[in-house]
């Protein structure tokens, strides 16, 4: 071991658009904040100029994550998946929440690590995401996973080959109903500004949207002009958390902005339009089904979060949401929904149905890729 660093197994993984560190939970101490020490330290947080440069993150919420992989403690899991959000200024690691593309990199690791018996050409891994206490099937290549492919998703410039996520009765993930207030809208009073119209839906990841027009945005804007406006920013984070309040996630605003920083998640939603990409590129209206720009502990996000995707294809499925509202009669059937991002269009299916008096998710479906980037150690400063 290198003199004064506490060495701990681990794989350094894409899954999707982020990248986190992935542990085993019997090299972790079972102490919480002894492991969220090592987290925050091992990705370098908190760091005062956002770069994480003394760790292994990249200064976005996307890019500063870990994931513990234990035994799973569901008989119908092959395996328990427990995501953290580590904040990139802050010393606060958050469970609020779970990843849906690290959830891709999980059974990619299940399969690498030798931790399910597979057999034939695809292995099917059983997740249980503990933070929403749901079950996500990741449908991976048998043997070692395999990385080369295709699939080209928003946001990366490689190919792979495809991962395919169910996530199975998404619905209530952290609020235990699809709809938190029963209602497909609620008005929101904000501070100094009055009634905000939002939705908030919980599916995969609890989710608060609100039309772009009606904060004067267009959603089609850029992530680093969202990013610049002050004031904007600190309207949405007035909206998340007020939101926060009436889907229960803490007393006051104050306390959703404090302790629940990645949950829920707000977008910005708006009908399709034409829109530039961060590649230099363009999308026509036709190619997408309508813009979103989500936000994620506090930053826009540069894709979107595919729990808060999925959210959103749910969300389009029932009639009165905000969602539902901004597209167009052919875009409101049950196929797949394309989202369109700062980096392009991203697909998603979800299988709504009307039950008991409202609706019910059987099922939400994205693809992703992933790739095992580095094996070996983490290095941490045994004092921070």
């Amino acid at each position: 071991m290198t003199a004064g660093m506490l060495s701990i197994p681990a794989v350094f993984m894409r899954g999707g658009t982020s990248k986190g560190l992935f542990f085993h939970a019997c090299d972790l101490p079972q102490d919480r904040s002894a492991r969220d020490a090592i987290f925050l330290r091992a990705l370098g947080s908190p760091d005062n100029y956002g770069r994480q440069l003394d760790g292994m993150g990249g200064g976005l919420s996307s890019l500063s994550k870990a994931v513990i992989i234990g035994a799973p403690t569901r008989e119908d899991a092959d395996l328990d998946y427990t995501f953290a959000q580590v904040s990139v200024g802050a010393p606060l690691v958050d469970y609020g929440g779970t990843c849906g593309n690290l959830a891709s990199a999980v059974g990619q690791f299940a399969v690498d690590e030798g931790l399910i018996a597979a057999a034939g050409e695809l292995a099917t891994v059983r997740i249980h995401a503990v933070n929403s206490g749901k079950i996500i099937r990741a449908h991976v290549r048998d043997g070692k996973a395999q990385v080369d492919g295709a699939l080209v998703i928003p946001g990366l410039s490689f190919g792979g080959a495809p991962i395919r996520l169910e996530f199975i009765d998404p619905d209530g993930s952290r609020t235990g109903r699809l709809l938190p207030s029963g209602q497909p809208s609620d008005n929101l009073d904000i501070p100094g500004i009055g009634a905000i119209r939002a939705s908030l839906v919980d599916a995969a990841n609890p989710c608060v949207f609100v039309a772009a027009a009606d904060l004067g945005l267009t959603g089609a804007e850029l992530p680093e002009e969202l990013d610049a406006d002050l004031a904007s920013r600190a309207l949405l984070e007035a909206i998340r958390a007020a939101a926060g309040v009436r889907m229960g996630f803490g007393a006051t605003p104050e306390a959703v902005s404090h302790g629940s920083q990645s949950s829920p998640k707000i977008a910005l939603v708006a009908p399709a339009r034409t829109m530039r990409t961060l590649d230099g590129a363009s999308l026509d209206t036709g190619s997408l089904d309508l813009c979103v720009r989500m936000i994620s502990m506090g930053q826009a996000h540069r894709a979107v979060p595919l729990t808060g995707a999925l959210c959103v294809a749910v969300a389009a499925r029932i009639p009165g949401t905000i969602v539902h509202d901004v597209l167009a009669n052919s875009a409101r059937g049950q196929g797949d929904l394309r989202i369109g991002t700062a980096s392009g269009v991203v697909p998603v299916a979800a299988d709504v149905i009307a039950a008991d008096g409202g609706f019910r998710t059987n099922n939400a479906v994205a693809y992703r890729t992933a790739r095992r980037l580095m094996e070996g150690s983490v290095l941490v400063p045994i004092r921070a």
